[in-house]
């Protein structure tokens, strides 16, 4: 619903750590409350905002606790915004827009915990609910007993003030889900929407935002649909024959027999690979790539034509970016004297202003900071030496030589 989206990106703001409403720790006599704000500060923070009346803001923060988006430390049977209490936000898994099917078995579940933590102590409407639930998922009510135990087990491992947290964050959702009589549901349904007093040239910054995002928009090329089936069409052609559940696979079928066969032809780096794989090398530069033994062939061209580092530092990058985390730094002091630095023996050919940027960025290490000099080799490689691999005999040598396996033979050629 739009009004919720717009209710979200409010409540976001609100939280924002440098900008938003102030979350402090809250000590309490026997416990401390975490990231929690008391409602004076939420309601300044929308008059000094959105620039609205003290009147609004308090209708606004009366219908944030309503639909659930805010609710109170310690609930209470009145769903209101006062400005002494302490407040939570949310947690967005719980908003109204994004949460909106509660099954019966789940507020029976919430509803059996709440009778053991509480001793009983269920309001009146809750008791009626309980007892319709048992009638109704009378068949599954061991799995909720179940269910209702192990949250309890988890809750008790944890501190008293975050135990009273989730507590509050989950009756604030089942208000919402399983409203009490005579308080309306219609946050799951579509609230009404309230109009707020907007300062005038918000008004207008939010309309030439709103017009400068439809141009943007109509200048878009578009990809006509017979164009996008074409190309769904041509890549269903190319790769149907390497699908072993709709082409079939040779010699055996692993998923219907205990041969091996396959998998040994199909493993990963297989001293003569089958020819429909290095066949699919010939699709891409990435089905090349991202098939160590293609990666392991083309490596075997690239030394032949004295371009074997870019390859190298290729891995390095890749390395780099999904390796273990901890050896950052040392990684990257390595990927610099082997293929960076001005006496490297493997020195890569980048552009002047891709190694500029990249030497300021290795004076702060990340994951990411040999990004653009990455960029630059694997492109070199896909647009020079991709196209040469292709057409050399060392391709053509492997191709022919490629095992085309058979029903009879397993290892025909």
């Amino acid at each position: 619903m739009a009004s919720s989206k717009k209710v979200e990106c409010l409540v976001c703001r609100m939280q924002d750590k440098q900008t938003g409403v102030p979350l402090l720790t809250r000590h309490l006599i026997t416990f401390a409350i975490p990231n929690a704000s008391i409602g004076y500060n939420i309601a300044d923070w929308m008059l000094r905002d959105m620039k609205t009346t003290q009147e609004e803001t308090y209708n606004l923060c009366n219908l944030l606790v309503k639909y659930g988006y805010l609710y109170p430390v310690h609930p209470a049977a009145h769903l209101g915004f006062h400005p002494s209490k302490l407040y939570h936000f949310q947690t967005p898994y719980f908003w109204p827009d994004r949460h909106r099917e509660a099954s019966d078995v789940e507020y029976a579940v919430h509803l059996v915990k709440k009778n053991v933590l509480s001793n009983g102590q269920l309001a009146e409407y809750e008791k009626v609910q309980y007892h319709q639930l048992f009638r109704s998922e009378h068949h599954k009510w061991d799995f909720v007993i179940i269910q209702a135990q192990e949250q309890i087990r988890t809750l008790k491992e944890r501190r008293k003030g975050d135990r009273a947290v989730l507590a509050s964050q989950e009756q604030a959702y089942w208000r919402v889900a399983r409203p009490p009589p005579g308080l309306d549901n219609d946050a799951l349904n579509g609230p009404v929407k309230h109009t707020m007093a907007l300062h005038r040239d918000q008004v207008a910054e939010l309309y030439k935002k709103q017009i400068v995002y439809g141009r943007k928009a109509l200048g878009r090329a578009r990809l006509k649909p017979s164009v996008s089936l074409e190309g769904l069409i041509k890549y269903s052609e190319q790769f149907t024959p390497l699908d072993p559940l709709l082409s079939g696979c040779l010699p055996n079928n692993p998923w219907m027999s205990n041969a091996t066969t396959y998998w040994v032809l199909n493993a990963t780096m297989v001293e003569v690979p089958l020819r429909l794989r290095v066949e699919r090398w010939a699709f891409s530069f990435q089905e090349l790539i991202q098939d160590l033994r293609g990666r392991k062939e083309f490596q075997e061209f690239l030394c032949k034509e004295f371009s074997g580092e870019n390859l190298s530092f290729w891995e390095a990058c890749e390395d780099l970016l999904y390796g273990d985390c901890t050896k950052l730094h040392e990684k990257v002091e390595q990927v610099y004297t082997d293929f960076l630095a001005p006496w490297a023996k493997r020195c890569i050919n980048i552009d002047a202003e891709t190694m500029a940027v990249t030497l300021e960025g290795l004076k702060s290490p990340h994951r990411y900071v040999l990004e653009a000099a990455q960029a630059h080799i694997y492109m070199l490689m896909k647009k020079d030496s991709y196209p040469r691999y292709l057409k050399s005999d060392l391709y053509k040598t492997m191709l022919a030589g490629a095992i085309v396996p058979s029903a009879g033979n397993a290892h025909s050629h």
